[in-house]
């Protein structure tokens, strides 16, 4: 007896043991020159053999047996730090990083050798503000979205379209987040350009397969965009002149090392350039404009403050020549975030952050307003979204090398599918076609990141959502043609209905070697969101709906694995992922639906499943001055409605069997930078009349089986190059200009394809023909870019 008790004491007190032979090394990583901190930098222990990363604000823990050890600090873009430490205590040390661009020879370094192969995470790219920039843009506009368009699994919606395709999920299923503060609407220009201003952005990180616990509320991906925080050290400014737009931004100390802002502004100059091509449209244009703004101040070593908004506006106008006929389309985000972080030791860190983010959209219409008019006619039709959140979440780095991450997240939504108002000379149209919509969602999460052996790695995580749409609502029983049998009224608070679920997360990775690693992963998830569309783009005039007593929320299981191995001494990265997800309670329009704003849309949804499936390649070239990658994409994606298509499955819009990224830069030297981008892709899946017959003198269209014919594929070349001046001695003006052209090769795309009808003299015979309509043949553009 007293000797299994001695053995159960000793496994009660091996932990506390183990606990006391621990020193930790914690702290931040920052850049040297502008004190901003440095997300996903990596930390390696050579003798120990074992690292770890910094966190979302820069800040790691590593704990080891005490000893002296070598310690590597290592960012993409930066020079690796490589410190002797001693460890027989616990210690703070804050790397301080020097840019790479510091060095003598021209050379793009990445983070720590083979982090690619070594950790968990799967369809996880992180690209740099640095590396963007290079590439050719469209007007001389860099776009953070577009470039996330080149990588494998990730589809562009096509030109003149911000949304995009990941893994066979729709537009709606991607979560865009900018500060922690969801954007719900992406595009500028009619999706021409996204609204992230990239002299704003310091880090994108895009996660499509096997997203960690702290993500949720989508089924696709997440885009992860964190803005500067700004220089804390000295006074800085950056900007451009394009063809269309110019930008500038400014970041400076608030206190020296204590705290700093950046404020960051761009708009577009189109109206101002056409005005005079339009002289008899006076009173017709466009523009948009959009604001960033952030601020941090250290309160102390262990608490920090942020302060980050983002004010967007689109602005289209309209007016006939006689001003019979007005037309205005306003829309536009706006977010704020505050955030607090809180170091309560070297292993346990806390970040609260508060958010507040609206999109609206409307459209208004005026006929009969002219001089020569008898009355007046006008209509305004507006939906939005307006969100308040907050979260906080909890990074504990335990002794034993486990990074343990947990928090909680309440989002109040308000959601206006439509909303109409107008008035017909001197009578005022109000109908009662309020469509509010008030749901609260909640959600808490755990996850823990840990080795399990020395070659296996795990990533599990549990995440519960909850989500309740309260009153007022009135929800209607219908029978089978859509007509109102009876009524549920719900006051003001009360709960019309309540869904939720748990969300297991699984990563794994096992090491064969220095060069090479397996991985899988398996991941549910939910999404109570929905912006139902018949075209699959990010138009502002698609509108965000959430679940309700009638809308189920959508929901699915991935499942993916992949081969990652590097070569050339870790130049050179290679990966193959395949993936399998089963996404239920998929929403669309009926057939024949046609916008009514005086009825709930929901009335006019229909539910389905979708599959997806396929594989992806990526070979990707980070060190030298040849870099690049090259991405392909083979994958299917179905859809099955029981009231679309007579119940058979058919393909997806986005259902793109090869999809093909070819990116390249070449620093040739300090003064010029060329960059070429080559895209193809299948033709988008469509659906087009097959017959035509009279039916009481009025010709009827017979469509095909849904999305049963192709558009031609897509494809085209981009180039740019950069000329940066050299000073002969130092100069605090810099600048560079970009050249660009935009499909080179003047390749005709097709935006959209439409049915020509046109008689044929008196002999009452219709001639069909199916035409095409491009939108973006070859465009140079020009740029100059300067900093002080």
């Amino acid at each position: 007896m007293f000797i299994k008790f001695r053995f159960l004491l000793l496994l009660i007190l091996l932990p506390v043991l183990a606990i006391a032979q621990k020193a930790s090394l914690s702290g931040y990583m920052r850049d040297s020159a502008s004190g901003e901190t440095l997300i996903g930098g990596s930390i390696y222990i050579k003798e120990a053999n074992l690292g770890g990363q910094t966190n979302g604000y820069g800040f790691y823990s590593v704990s080891v047996p005490p000893g002296t050890y070598t310690v590597t600090f290592s960012y993409v873009g930066y020079q690796t730090q490589i410190r002797k430490i001693d460890l027989n205590t616990n210690h703070t040390y804050n790397a301080e990083m020097r840019s790479s661009t510091l060095m003598k020879e021209v050379e793009i370094t990445t983070g720590r050798k083979n982090e690619n192969v070594k950790n968990t995470e799967m369809g996880t790219v992180t690209l740099s503000i640095a590396r963007i920039q290079k590439l050719p843009v469209l007007f001389g506009e860099v776009d953070v979205l577009k470039t996330i368009q080149l990588l494998p699994g990730v589809q562009s919606a096509g030109d003149g379209n911000a949304g995009f395709y990941v893994r066979g999920g729709g537009p709606d299923q991607n979560l865009v987040l900018l500060d922690d503060a969801a954007v719900y609407n992406t595009g500028h220009l009619f999706g021409f350009f996204s609204v992230f201003n990239s002299d704003a952005i310091k880090d994108v990180t895009l996660v499509k397969g096997g997203a960690p616990a702290n993500y949720g509320g989508r089924l696709s991906s997440v885009v992860d965009v964190t803005m500067k925080e700004g220089n804390n050290k000295e006074f800085h400014g950056q900007g451009g002149i394009g063809l269309i737009a110019s930008r500038f931004t400014l970041e400076g100390p608030l206190k020296k090392n204590k705290g700093s802002f950046m404020i960051a502004g761009r708009r577009t100059y189109i109206d101002v350039l056409l005005r005079p091509f339009t002289e008899r449209l006076k009173n017709t244009g466009y523009y948009f404009y959009d604001l960033n703004l952030k601020a941090n101040y250290r309160l102390g070593e262990k608490d920090r403050l942020y302060l980050s908004g983002y004010l967007g506006l689109d602005k289209f106008k309209f007016e006939s020549e006689n001003g019979t006929f007005k037309a205005k389309i306003p829309w536009g985000n706006t977010t704020a975030s505050l955030r607090w972080n809180h170091q309560f030791s070297d292993k346990l860190f806390l970040n609260t952050t508060a958010v507040y983010n609206t999109y609206n959209f409307a459209s208004s219409f005026e006929q009969g307003s002219g001089a020569s008019a008898n009355a007046a006619f006008g209509i305004k039709i507006s939906s939005g979204v307006k969100d308040y959140n907050i979260k906080s979440d909890l990074d504990y780095y335990t002794s034993f090398n486990h990074h343990i991450k947990g928090g909680l997240v309440y989002t109040n939504h308000t959601f206006i599918p439509n909303q109409v108002s107008g008035q017909a000379d001197t009578i005022k149209l109000q109908p009662n076609n309020a469509l509010i919509k008030y749901v609260h969602e909640a959600g808490a999460y755990v996850l823990d990141d840990f080795d399990l052996t020395k070659r296996i790695k795990i990533n599990v995580g549990l995440r519960y959502t909850w989500f309740g749409q309260v009153g007022p609502y009135t929800a209607y029983d219908v029978d089978t043609n859509g007509n109102k049998r009876d009524s549920t009224k719900y006051g003001k608070g009360d709960l019309a209905k309540v869904y939720d679920g748990l969300e297991p997360r699984f990563n794994i990775r096992y090491t064969i070697n220095e060069n090479s690693s397996v991985k899988g992963s398996v991941a549910k998830t939910y999404q109570y969101l929905h912006l139902v569309t018949n075209n699959g783009s990010t138009l502002p005039t698609d509108v965000w709906a959430p679940s309700t007593y009638i809308v189920k929320p959508q929901n699915a299981w991935q499942y993916s694995a992949g081969y990652f191995h590097n070569f050339l001494d870790n130049k050179l990265e290679t990966a193959v992922e395949v993936y399998y997800k089963r996404m239920n309670n998929q929403v669309q329009y009926k057939d024949g639906y046609v916008p009514n704003s005086l009825q709930d849309p929901e009335l006019s949804y229909v539910f389905g499943r979708g599959t997806a499936y396929g594989a992806e390649l990526f070979i990707n070239k980070t060190q030298g001055r040849f870099t690049g990658w090259v991405g392909y994409t083979l994958s299917w994606t179905y859809q099955k409605f029981a009231l679309l298509n007579n119940g058979d499955e058919f393909p997806a819009k986005y259902d793109r069997r090869h999809d093909i990224s070819v990116v390249a830069s070449y620093e040739q030297s300090k003064k010029w930078t060329f960059s070429s981008v080559f895209i193809y892709g299948t033709g988008n899946a469509i659906t087009l009349p097959t017959a035509f017959y009279f039916v009481g003198g009025t010709l009827v269209e017979q469509y095909s089986k849904t999305n049963s014919y192709r558009m031609p594929a897509y494809h085209r070349l981009d180039v740019s190059a950069t000329y940066t001046p050299q000073h002969t001695k130092p100069h605090k003006w810099q600048g560079s200009w970009t050249f660009s052209v935009y499909n080179i090769y003047n390749h005709a795309n097709p935006y959209f394809l439409y049915v020509d009808r046109s008689e044929v003299g008196n002999t009452g015979t219709i001639k069909l023909k199916v035409k095409e309509v491009y939108i973006l043949p070859l465009l140079p553009s020009i740029t100059y870019n300067f900093k002080f």
